[in-house]
């Protein structure tokens, strides 16, 4: 399902927005305000596990397109999110082993976008993404992912590494993207997998790296010593289709 709006402004609109079941991404509240509309909006932030972000009125100021923000601005998804049971029920449906693309705080939307986009056409049956510090689906990911997202389920988590551990129960096992890992070559990447690829700065988070089973290093032979996120996602996840393949 699509939605049209991202950004909504204003109290009445962002109740509207809740009671009528779009999937908020972020909050952001003027901090300090707590009269009715303020905790009738929160109230259903906390239902609905919406992050919620007490700003200053200058920061809303800056992010308002209409200035009549009322002390409030919300951000929809541009699409559903998925469970994750969906994503697995999508393996089965298929009858193939589950392919999972696990993202650790990607904040750039282009990456996102490109790496959904991947997703799609290496045959991975859904990706993962954590509720925090992280871009979540907006109208650029949409756009950087070229109709991926119309195939593709996305699930939003709030935390990785015990959704790793509950995949873990269900038969995956997970390869995480370092260069300090064994060359990916090397690495027997067939059946039940989780690709976990980190963060464009730091890479995978050290919580995260303990949960997996194996570490994967893709070889480079050039002058400067890191791929972007999405193509380093590109280059392990097709590894992982020709060793499908063989």
């Amino acid at each position: 399902m699509r939605y049209e709006e991202f950004t909504i402004e204003g109290r009445n609109a962002v109740i509207e927005a809740f009671r009528s079941g779009k999937t908020i991404d972020k909050l952001f509240v003027l901090d300090g305000s707590e009269d009715g509309s303020i905790r009738t909006i929160l109230r259903e932030a906390k239902k609905q596990d919406v992050i919620v972000n007490f700003v200053k009125k200058d920061r809303l100021d800056q992010m308002s397109s209409t200035k009549k923000h009322q002390g409030v601005i919300a951000y929809a998804a541009a699409y559903e999110y998925a469970q994750v049971e969906d994503i697995m029920e999508n393996a089965r449906s298929k009858d193939e082993a589950p392919f999972i693309i696990i993202l650790d705080n990607i904040e750039d939307p282009h990456n996102l976008g490109a790496i959904i986009r991947t997703a799609n056409l290496a045959g991975a049956h859904g990706v993962i993404i954590p509720k925090r510090r992280a871009v979540g689906l907006t109208a650029t990911v949409a756009r950087t992912s070229a109709g991926a997202l119309n195939f593709t389920p996305v699930a939003k988590v709030t935390n990785i590494a015990k959704t790793i551990e509950e995949l873990k129960k269900e038969g995956l096992w997970f390869v995480c993207a370092d260069m300090g890992g064994t060359s990916m070559y090397q690495l027997d990447l067939k059946g039940p997998i989780g690709l976990v690829i980190g963060n464009e700065g730091e890479g995978v988070s050290r919580l995260v790296k303990e949960k997996c089973d194996f570490v994967a290093s893709i070889p480079m032979h050039g002058d400067i010593d890191s791929l972007n996120a999405s193509v380093a996602a590109g280059v392990l996840a097709f590894e992982i289709v020709r060793q499908r393949m063989s």
